[in-house]
């Protein structure tokens, strides 16, 4: 009985090692999703990452907004401008332990420089800042 007792604990101890090699939202596969929606245009696919308040720059349109309004204003910022493709140039870690990431999208109406900056917050990574500034 106490061998099972052993084993079990193993296997339970082993189960969760291996579960935290592979966190369910690691910052790679954040900033993928969200370079993944912004290729896309897919202000909904994005959306799902906004905190549920957002600092959001848009050309003509700048300011703190819920996770709803961001939405909206990021959609139709897409359907303004259709991308054609996106590129994440440079990522990295700031001093409070924030993550950014820094890009090039291409639309059909010009280029924008692409920053997001994402926290975690119960162990889960939210963007905070998103901004899509003309590219000059």
């Amino acid at each position: 009985m106490k061998k099972i007792a052993i084993i079990i604990s193993f296997v339970i101890v082993s189960g969760f090692t291996f579960i935290s090699l592979f966190p369910e939202n690691s910052l790679d596969d954040i900033t993928k999703n969200i370079a993944n929606a912004i290729r896309k245009g897919n202000a909904t696919e994005l959306a799902v990452y906004f905190n549920s308040s957002i600092d959001l720059t848009v050309p003509g349109k700048e300011g703190s907004f819920s996770k709803a309004q961001a939405e909206q204003i990021v959609k139709d910022f897409f359907t303004k401008n259709t991308p054609k493709s996106f590129e994440i140039k440079h990522q990295g870690t700031s001093a409070d332990g924030s993550n950014y990431a820094i890009g090039s999208l291409v639309t059909n109406k010009g280029n924008f420089r692409t920053y997001f900056l994402t926290k975690s917050i119960s162990n889960k990574n939210y963007i905070q800042q998103l901004q899509f500034d003309n590219d000059k």
